[in-house]
């Protein structure tokens, strides 16, 4: 096979890899937390399948690491040993490691390091075994050799099927020079039969030129029905740089706590290559392609000849069928975009352990609405601003044991994420019953810092504001935890780029709540068209409050040249859509125009537009992949004449007239 047929392949199995090491994950914690044997197979499984894969798609490296682990399995899957705290953290970090390596795999990179050795010598420690010597290691490091043994146990119940032991072996044969002795001590007496377990084994030393691949490929049918091991004997080629010295057992493996955390962060910022969809979606696709093609037919029956009012009707009757299929295709392809909001959710069960262990409290964490859907732009993208609100919940929120028995708490403090769709957004929360925010301390760190006057007559709401501000932290000590004060205005920032709000309800002594708005896919949005001089812009109907017609005297000029209009109660600033953006217009009086008031980034403002032309959906199109980077604008839509027309950045703007202002 080629080498990018190959890849091709490594992509996938890559892929379905990532998926298997998240359900050895989330099994490992339902262990931990006293879940059925049961998923002692569902987690020996995906390894086991890991390790084939590995050994078959050129990963030699992490098909012998991920077998140390098997066996561990292995002994724990056939009573041998029992399962404990211990057995359950290792393998998380095993999880962690394997990670890693197909993050090095993807990007190039040597799969060993230290880290790897470090826990392959732990795992072999942990069944009784000393560290491989180098010359062992060294052979399991090779894609081809001149000789190897094969190792090959299968399930009792595999032998009760027929003669598929003995056609494996032949089909080895056909690699090489065989010699086989089977392992007949192994069998027990008839009533100790278990047909998940290996009686009955064979060790052959097979001789002439092979490649690993090619030995794995016999066994890949069966490879959930046996056991294997494939070790090189003389080397041809090595695949791997020389193997570092082996690390300490007790070598940290990784900062624990915090592993979690990495791992949803790298995965919020990495974009998936590809996207599972049910075979339901594909078929009702494949049904909306044959209807189009149909009324298309029909269509082209009118190119010639006159059309009479009866042929008049039947061409409207068309033009409205093609309308009907054209939004239901529409919507069918961006039903293919939304997965369940399950996928970021699964990542938070180990992140909230670790760091409630590291931290010595108590976490209970509760999910619901895992299955609501929101689409894979924006999925990929709301994982960041999570991890920041899951770890000042249990960092800043949730208390120690003691202090919450001293409140009438129990022991342990609940964290809660949820979704749910309301309108045409999902709303994610963030909630947990810990001490909730701490009004006086926050009021007195943002006089600290100079960002108010004074705390007296602000509402709750705008206390709880004052923690987006970039470097805001109540934190007396600088921890690898919180303290920095980047968390929250990351949270901000990240969630007002994806078009959505976040909000906080917090009760002292109580809890808190964080809630995210956002829309429900990026690739279609809801807007407003509003006219400036010849320009069109869209304002995405998300971020309108209201618009409204002023008075030519409703507006106050203030130091510096800005702008300020009064609006229920509060004095908002105006931006002129035709200064920022340069349009020629003829409309400067601000009763000549419209104001429309907008929220972003937790403020408002309002848009001097000349007028509104109407509501519309509207396809984004990436500005910047196509022209380049523009302030305040965040893409670009065609309308139905064929001109285009720019979508409003509303955060951008805003955060346009807060440094305006700061200036």
């Amino acid at each position: 096979m080629s080498k990018a047929g190959l890849a091709q392949f490594q992509q996938v199995f890559i892929e379905e890899s990532l998926e298997g090491l998240d359900t050895m994950e989330s099994s490992l914690l339902a262990l931990d937390n006293g879940g059925d044997g049961e998923l002692v197979h569902t987690i020996f499984r995906a390894a086991h399948s890991i390790k084939g894969g590995a050994a078959t798609f050129g990963f030699p490296e992490m098909s012998s690491f991920t077998h140390e682990a098997e066996s561990l399995l292995d002994e724990v899957r056939s009573g041998k040993r029992e399962i404990d705290g211990a057995i359950i953290e290792l393998l998380l970090r095993t999880v962690d490691c394997l990670r890693n390596m197909f993050a090095r795999a993807q990007a190039g990179e040597p799969l060993n390091d230290a880290v790897a050795e470090g826990l392959r010598n732990e795992l072999a420690a942990m069944m009784g075994r000393g560290a491989p010597a180098a010359g062992v290691q060294a052979r399991r490091n090779v894609d081809q050799a001149d000789a190897w043994t094969v190792r090959f146990r299968p399930h009792a119940g595999m032998l009760a099927g027929g003669n598929e032991p003995l056609r494996l072996i032949r089909e080895l044969a056909g690699i090489g020079e065989l010699t086989v002795t089977p392992e007949l001590d192994r069998i027990p007496e008839f009533a100790k039969l278990d047909p998940t377990e290996c009686h009955l084994g064979w060790t052959i030393e097979l001789k002439g030129p092979a490649k690993r691949a090619d030995i794995a490929g016999v066994f890949d049918w069966v490879e959930d029905e046996c056991d294997l091991a494939i070790e090189a004997k003389h080397i041809v080629a090595e695949v791997a740089a020389p193997v570092a010295a082996p690390a300490s057992p007790a070598a940290p493996v990784a900062n624990v706590a915090d592993a979690g955390a990495a791992r949803a962060q790298r995965e919020a910022s990495a974009e998936s290559s590809s996207v599972r969809v049910s075979i339901d979606k594909i078929d009702g696709l494949i049904n909306l392609v044959g209807e189009l093609v149909i009324t298309q037919s029909m269509l082209d029956t009118f190119r010639e000849g006159d059309i009479d009012a009866a042929r008049m009707a039947m061409l409207e009757h068309g033009l409205a069928q093609l309308a009907r299929h054209t939004r239901e295709l529409q919507e069918s392809v961006m039903g293919i975009r939304m997965l369940p909001i399950a996928s970021v959710f699964n990542r938070f069960p180990r992140m909230v352990r670790d760091i409630s262990q590291k931290l010595g409290k108590q976490v209970k964490l509760e999910l619901v609405g895992e299955q609501t859907e929101l689409d894979k732009t924006v999925l990929e993208k709301i994982g960041d601003p999570m991890v920041h609100l899951v770890r000042n919940a249990i960092d800043h929120g949730l208390e120690m044991p003691d202090k919450r028995r001293a409140s009438g708490k129990g022991d342990t403090g609940t964290l809660t994420l949820s979704a749910s769709h309301r309108g045409g957004n999902i709303v994610v929360e963030v909630s947990d019953d810990g001490a909730g925010l701490n009004r006086e301390a926050i009021v007195a760190k943002a006089l600290q810092r100079g960002l108010i006057a004074s705390g007296e007559g602000m509402s709750d709401e705008a206390v709880a504001d004052l923690i987006f501000q970039p470097g805001f932290s109540t934190a007396a000590v600088t921890t690898d935890l919180s303290g920095r004060g980047v968390g929250m205005d990351v949270v901000r920032r990240n969630v007002s780029d994806l078009g959505g709000t976040v909000t906080i309800r917090s009760t002292q002594g109580k809890g808190s709540v964080f809630t995210i708005t956002l829309p429900l896919t990026l690739a279609i949005i809801d807007g407003l068209t509003a006219a400036v001089g010849e320009e069109r812009y869209i304002v995405p109907l998300v971020s309108i409050v209201e618009s409204v017609q002023l008075k030519a005297d409703a507006v106050r000029t203030v130091a510096g040249g800005g702008e300020l209009f009064r609006f229920r109660n509060e004095y908002l600033p105006v931006i002129r859509l035709h200064d920022v953006f340069g349009c020629e217009t003829s409309i400067r009086s601000i009763d000549e125009g419209l104001m429309v008031v907008v929220e972003g980034e937790g403020a408002r403002v309002g848009l001097f537009v000349d007028g509104l032309i109407g509501q519309q959906q509207a396809v984004v199109k990436s500005l910047e992949a196509n022209y380049r980077r523009v302030q305040g604008i965040s893409g670009a839509t065609i309308l139905a004449d064929g001109s285009v027309a720019l979508i409003v950045d509303i955060a951008g703007l805003v955060r346009l007239q807060s440094r305006r202002k700061a200036a």
